[in-house]
């Protein structure tokens, strides 16, 4: 694991070929803040809905298990309570046994959109372990990812000496059926923080190395690091669960 993150590598564009899924919907009140800002983990449980969605559409098993292993958030121009919002997703790469997935969310009538992509690692139902992509996977989804590879490292730093720290509350809600915390409620915590600072995100990027499980008692460490950048860890006993690195401006 590098000191490092991926907020400034370039995200992969829509392909000109290739499957693409888009669906529609809108921003409710329940995924906005005080501010009628579109929220780092409504985005993150847009994402997760519109990767169900296309699976779906394929004709796969919706419910076939995939973990998310880092997701990444650009919200520069965030879609506003009330409005329509256009989700398109694709493959953005491909690994031996994980898939990244691009996903654009574009306000219908205004200039505001979200640009995101998360690395799902495909799992073996019967092992826990990951699992090789199959031919079937590769036919719906290589064209689209046009032989980009992309890799399943961790980047993340572990907490810095001066980081602040408060205990983080788990609620029966955040659990989902698979009996951890859902990917899109960690983002909540990252919210928190950055609203108990006074900040805005623009930029965002969340890695999950481990689950957290209903009885954990979470640790919320955080830090700014520098002029713009805030860090955050959940812990459990001393040990990372989830961490973000995000890019914000004072509101």
């Amino acid at each position: 694991m590098t000191d490092g993150h991926g907020l400034d590598d370039e995200l992969v564009p829509e392909p000109a070929a290739g499957r693409r899924f888009t669906t529609e919907r809108r921003v409710r009140w329940g995924d906005a803040d005080r501010f009628g800002r579109l929220r780092l983990d409504a985005v993150a449980r847009y994402l997760q809905d519109t990767a169900n969605d296309d699976t779906r559409d394929t004709g796969e098993d919706p419910s076939a298990p995939w973990v998310v292993r880092r997701t990444r958030i650009d919200l520069d121009r965030p879609p506003r309570t009330g409005e329509v919002i256009a989700l398109t997703t694709f493959a953005g790469g491909l690994g031996s046994r994980w898939a990244e997935r691009r996903t654009s969310i574009r306000s219908v009538a205004a200039d505001r959109r979200v640009e995101a992509t998360s690395l799902w690692v495909r799992m073996d139902p019967k092992t826990g372990r990951p699992a090789r992509l199959d031919d079937r996977f590769l036919s719906l989804y290589a064209e689209a990812a046009g032989g980009r590879t992309v890799g399943s490292r961790l980047r993340h730093a572990g907490p810095l000496d001066d980081a602040e720290s408060r205990p983080w509350p788990l609620r029966s809600t955040d659990h989902d059926a698979l009996g951890h915390v859902n990917n899109a409620a960690t983002w909540a915590a990252v919210e928190d923080e950055l609203d108990r600072l006074g900040l805005v995100p623009a930029r965002a990027e969340l890695e999950y190395r481990d689950a957290l499980s209903p009885d954990d008692r979470v640790e919320l460490r955080s830090v700014v690091d520098g002029a713009d950048v805030l860090r955050v860890w959940l812990c459990v006993g001393g040990r990372v669960r989830a961490s973000a690195v995000v890019r914000a401006v004072a509101r």
